[in-house]
């Protein structure tokens, strides 16, 4: 049985799930240079995208799409054949706690290439979670567990899934902040600030940036009381809450001189607070039902939180996905039909199930020849240049992990400045680390596996002037561990790295343009001109 989810909006998503696997998700904006969280743009992109996997649309045995806003049905317009279509998807999310989580809203008349399909949608709630405890550790036994689901237009929704009873129980909103309320109160202080376009104007890149500069603040707590009393103050269940909070607080702010540094690492630290006290409080009304815990959507990608609410004690085992964001709810839409259709909620899957590399020719200006790894790993330390490494299929989700990766040796403090220059991003901007899984626990703290970069390390003490590119000005790092069975070509080049220098981390970035998806092919990386070497499968690009 072939299942397609399709995610039509925003992170646009084309997945294809046979039985229990899944054998490729796809994103837009890892084609052709395009730029982050595009959408498809006409159904013509799902019959391109279903060929190259060896698909026809007739192939597939049942269309899910993803549901988007509106709190009965929704319709979203998409391109077919360069023909305006209307497609009536299901909503956002339940419209209120009674209300069927596992609904099926079922339509028909979707044109791909020239066919007019029938297919099913699903809550955009419930496509998070889905895509995130298909996935986990605990659909392995259809274990019960609990899943927050939190993304930018929505407030921290929790919910107790128990897939063996068919059972997806909504526990309501922890506190009222939407998830975009991270961004939209940052650009009401410097540096996010942007005086010509207003504060009003919501960034999806400026969530990221934020997590990395509160390092250069001071938690402050009678910031976090002042926090509390405005909350209290003015609360109020609507959308214009978080544009009266941030103003508000701006008010008191600029009125008492605080530094804004202060305000924003203050304000992700009581953000923090109030998610690991509402779930414990949540939790224990609800009976403790489950020592399991899945974290998706937008804000799942915030390491701090992540390791916070791990570090809690609340949980046996927490679970995020690498495509948590909105680019997973492809695979979680069809993982809802497939759950309809069968009642199976495991998933094998791999990171590494996005489009594959393409090795055409590269820019003017570049010559070309044989690299093994053991060259690479040989390049990198004695050169101390960096080089875009491109390898197999693109990872899912939003985090570069080995397959579109620059990596560069950590043991020069100038790197990290290097790479942030060459990438155009504020010198505040950490670098990552990526690291041998065996090797982790002795370089950081907890160093525990972490495939997907998804939790906060601090690194030791005594590795601190070793590999000071990767360390944070608050002293941690974004790591990704690697084990024999992740990466197997990153590993081998970590393995080798570490025999010739005797350290076993390399600097690790994403390659892509500013502001766009992942390099797709070696023609894009070479005409950046951001580094001298791109290496892909065994080929090492040299700019002349």
């Amino acid at each position: 049985m072939l299942y397609c989810g399709i995610k039509l909006t925003h992170d646009g998503c084309i997945a294809v799930i046979e039985d229990n696997r899944l054998v490729f998700s796809h994103e837009v904006e890892k084609f052709n240079n395009n730029k982050r969280y595009s959408e498809i743009p006409d159904t013509n992109f799902i019959t391109e995208v279903l060929g190259m996997n060896g698909y026809g649309v007739s192939d597939i045995n049942l269309y899910s799409i993803d549901g988007w806003a509106g709190l009965k049905e929704s319709e979203v317009r998409v391109r077919s054949n360069g023909t305006e279509l209307n497609v009536i998807v299901a909503p956002y999310r339940e419209a209120s706690l009674s209300a069927d989580s596992l609904k099926t809203y079922e339509g028909n008349g979707f044109i791909i290439d020239g066919q007019s399909l029938a297919y099913t949608s699903y809550l955009h709630s419930t496509t998070h979670i889905f895509s995130t405890y298909c996935a986990s550790p605990f659909s392995e036994k259809s274990d019960p567990c609990y899943m927050l689901v939190y993304d930018g237009g929505m407030y921290p929704r929790l919910y107790y899934f128990d897939p063996a009873q068919g059972k997806l129980e909504n526990l309501g909103p922890l506190f009222m902040f939407m998830g975009n309320i991270y961004s939209l109160f940052s650009l009401h202080f410097k540096p996010f600030f942007n005086e010509g376009s207003g504060p009003r104007v919501d960034d999806l890149s400026v969530a990221g940036k934020v997590m990395a500069y509160i390092a250069l603040g001071q938690v402050r707590e009678d910031l976090i009381q002042m926090f509390g009393r405005v909350y209290e103050k003015h609360f109020s269940p609507s959308l214009e809450f978080s544009w009266t909070f941030s103003q508000e607080v701006q008010r008191q702010v600029t009125e008492q001189g605080i530094p804004h540094a202060d305000v924003l690492a203050s304000f992700h630290q009581y953000l923090e607070r109030m998610l690991v006290n509402c779930l414990n409080e949540r939790i224990r009304k609800h009976g403790r039902k489950s020592r399991y815990f899945g974290f998706v959507g937008g804000c799942s990608l915030n390491i701090k939180w992540n390791s916070a609410i791990r570090n809690s004690g609340l949980f046996d085992e927490m679970f995020v996905s690498p495509f948590t964001n909105d680019t997973g709810t492809a695979i979680g839409v069809a993982c809802c039909e497939r759950y309809k259709q069968t009642g199976k909620v495991r998933l094998d899957w791999s990171v590494y199930s996005g489009p594959a590399i393409v090795k055409n020719e590269p820019a003017e200006g570049w010559s070309s020849r044989n690299c093994s790894i053991h060259e690479l790993a040989s390049l990198l330390h004695v050169t101390q240049d960096p080089v875009v490494f491109l390898s197999g299929n693109a990872e899912l989700g939003p985090r570069a992990l080995g397959n579109r990766s620059i990596l560069a040796a950590a043991v020069q403090p100038q790197m990290k400045d290097r790479m942030n220059e060459i990438k155009c991003r504020e010198g505040y901007r950490p670098v990552s680390p990526i690291c041998l899984e065996k090797r982790a626990s002795m370089i950081f703290s907890p160093g525990t596996r972490d495939p997907y970069m998804l939790f906060d390390h601090k690194l030791r003490d005594e590795w601190a002037e070793r590999i000071p590119a990767i360390r944070h000005l608050d002293g941690t790092a974004r790591l990704q561990t690697v084990g024999p069975n992740d990466n197997e070509r990153i590993y081998e080049l970590l393995q080798e790295y570490e025999r010739l220098s005797g350290i076993p981390v390399l600097c690790n970035t994403s390659a892509n343009t500013l502001g766009s998806g992942f390099f797709p092919d070696v023609r894009s990386a070479t005409e950046w001109n951001g580094t001298k070497y791109v290496w892909c499968d065994e080929t090492l690009y040299e700019k002349r």
